[in-house]
């Protein structure tokens, strides 16, 4: 009878169990819910184009030969860059780069936007720290090492913008992407090395960070001046130089706090060389024919369709056919052909309305010539370029 009992006592409370679960449902707190007011997206006629590369070593990196910084900026300024960023190894001089490559006599431009950086040099990966300003790089230096928490602390105070360099070559980037505001996609002029890059920021977009994709040439050596000058890296100068790849900011005016507020705001596209067609990605948000929204800029979304825009600005190759990619959510959305002097390619889609989505293009085509590098555009091949993303539904507290 006791043994009937029990059981019968066990069943109840079984029972009593299984209500109390089916009345506590799971909730999971961090399932899309509609976003609220977003800060509103800036004109997208209220600014200008600068080009730049922003991952380059002078003789002040000690893998660097023939390219002091006064070679660099001239050449720099012969193919109409705007602006440049001068990254040596910071573990090279002990992270005291201000009383080396910034205190260089030659670290000087009447016409180029120099930003203050250096190739943060760790055993975690590589990243290039950057500013429109001099600060303490020696802080950010003797912390590379720590915990993610503590680079994060420090990285805050000094205010520069963080970025991490070829995130899946023989440095891999190995700390949190939290750390850093954007990522190097396209590093030097061989373009199929960077797939897996490209891999990595389709996760982490899709992860829902907005993060910044530039590219760099990581380029290392120039031309000797004479023959007793000359080594065995001499030619990758006419492989990979300054601006294989170059990085075109949309900028609210011609000044380096402008070149890294851009960076930060990702608008932002990527072309082979500085003579390859620029890619330029718009919306329209309320299908009026009116463009309003570039990449970079976020967006909510209503749950109505959206018009898009790509267009490929600057030198073009005569009667060449370009080949459009849109890229949603990671995953292939279409592929459009565009051709004429003004190369136009347009779609139509629906953001959804809870939950994110982003959209990004990479442009294949002729390969531009780059006579100061005539090698590069080989290893290019037919790759032109590719845009940042235009994103909907991004919290911007994430």
């Amino acid at each position: 009878m006791r043994t009937l009992l029990l059981l019968a006592g066990l069943l109840i409370a079984d029972c009593f169990s299984n209500a109390l679960l089916a009345q506590t449902a799971h909730i999971n707190p961090w399932e899309p819910v509609e976003v609220g007011s977003l800060p509103p997206v800036a004109s997208i006629n209220d600014g200008l184009w600068l080009k730049g590369d922003l991952h380059l070593h002078s003789r002040h990196s000690q893998d660097s030969s023939n390219n002091s910084v006064a070679k660099i900026v001239a050449f720099s300024t012969s193919v109409g860059m705007d602006y440049i960023c001068i990254s040596d190894h910071d573990n090279h001089a002990g992270g005291d780069v201000a009383h080396h490559t910034w205190a260089d006599p030659e670290f000087k431009s009447d016409s180029l936007l120099l930003l203050y950086g250096a190739e943060w040099t760790t055993a975690r990966g590589h990243a290039v720290a950057m500013s429109s300003r001099p600060y303490d790089h020696q802080r950010i230096y003797d912390v590379r090492d720590q915990r993610d928490i503590v680079i994060q602390a420090v990285k805050k105070e000094l205010g520069i913008h963080l970025s991490a360099n070829h995130p899946a070559g023989k440095n891999p980037f190995l700390f949190s992407y939290d750390l850093v505001d954007s990522i190097e996609v396209w590093n030097s002029s061989v373009w199929t090395t960077n797939t897996k890059a490209v891999f990595i920021w389709d996760r982490l977009l899709s992860s829902g960070r907005k993060l910044t994709g530039r590219g760099g040439s990581d380029s290392h050596h120039g031309v000797p001046d004479t023959p007793e000058q000359a080594t065995k890296y001499n030619i990758e100068a006419t492989q990979n130089y300054v601006g294989t790849p170059t990085t075109w900011v949309f900028a609210k005016e011609r000044s380096s706090q402008a070149v890294v507020d851009a960076l930060n705001n990702g608008r932002v596209s990527i072309s082979a060389n500085p003579y390859a067609p620029r890619v330029e990605f718009y919306a329209s948000l309320n299908q009026n024919g009116k463009m309003d929204t570039m990449m970079g800029d976020n967006a909510k979304s209503t749950g109505n369709p959206v018009d898009f825009r790509v267009q490929l600005s600057g030198i073009k190759a005569p009667d060449a056919v370009y080949t459009i990619r849109v890229i949603k959510n990671g995953d292939s959305f279409g592929v459009f052909k565009a051709t004429g002097k003004e190369p136009v390619a347009q779609f139509t889609d629906t953001p959804a309305r809870l939950g994110r989505t982003y959209y990004r293009v990479e442009v294949e085509g002729p390969p531009s010539e780059y006579p100061q590098v005539p090698e590069s555009s080989a290893l290019s091949g037919n790759m032109v370029g590719l845009s940042n993303p235009i994103y909907f539904n991004f919290d911007p507290n994430f």
